[in-house]
């Protein structure tokens, strides 16, 4: 299918229809319909007429056939229209730093990502853990926090990461398993070849857009 991409220097936008419906579909449902009913009626025993309410029957199941198609088709087109508008949305926020909740993060260099964790209970001890996939972990120490969200950063020069892909966990007293949030620039918004809108953000890769949690705007390099 056609695929729409909104990025921060170029803007494309594409819209289609994909239902499965086609639009003779209904017609020619409607039309093999008649002709099964004609068929019907021409060919029944004269000595045992079918009953006239079965015919009414069949007609009303035709009605409500046509209705449900049409229904399909106008939720179809209402869903593509949906779809574009939070392209469109989206595609104004690219370049703005984003908040999504995950449970990885991609070290790309040595710069620093912020994130946060939010608790629902108080930690005496609170740990957050990195794995590579090679099976090492690393560990940032949050210490002693209270009920909310508690920022942490990620030092890929202090921690040693070698670039790539690390699954993260929490670690609490209270055993508790909270969201993690990762800030990262939101590079580009595109329309899958499945038709789903997908975001690409820096630290995070491709997410999909449920995920965000905040956005938190330009900053004055993106803006420059």
């Amino acid at each position: 299918m056609a695929v729409s991409l909104l990025n921060n220097g170029t803007t494309t936008s594409s819209t289609g229809l994909s239902n499965g419906v086609t639009p003779n579909t209904a017609s020619e449902a409607s039309d093999m319909f008649t002709k099964l009913l004609v068929a019907q009626i021409q060919n029944q025993d004269p000595l045992s007429p079918s009953d006239p309410a079965q015919f009414v029957q069949q007609l009303t199941q035709l009605s409500q056939t046509e209705a449900l198609q049409k229904l399909s088709t106008l939720t179809s087109a209402n869903s593509s229209i949906l779809q574009s508008m939070q392209v469109l949305s989206l595609g104004a926020q690219v370049g703005s730093d984003v908040m999504a909740e995950t449970r990885q993060v991609r070290i790309d260099g040595t710069a620093p990502i912020q994130g946060q964790v939010t608790l629902e209970a108080s930690s005496a001890t609170t740990n957050l853990v990195l794995k590579g996939d090679d099976g090492s972990a690393y560990t940032i120490k949050l210490g002693t926090v209270a009920p909310g969200n508690v920022p942490f950063t990620i030092d890929p020069a202090k921690l040693g990461l070698p670039a790539g892909t690390y699954s993260m966990a929490v670690e609490t007293s209270t055993k508790e398993s909270p969201a993690i949030d990762i800030q990262g620039r939101l590079n580009s918004v595109r329309i899958s070849a499945a038709g789903g809108v997908v975001l690409n953000v820096a630290n995070l890769g491709e997410i999909d857009p449920g995920a965000i949690t905040a956005f938190n705007g330009k900053t004055a390099l993106a803006i420059q």
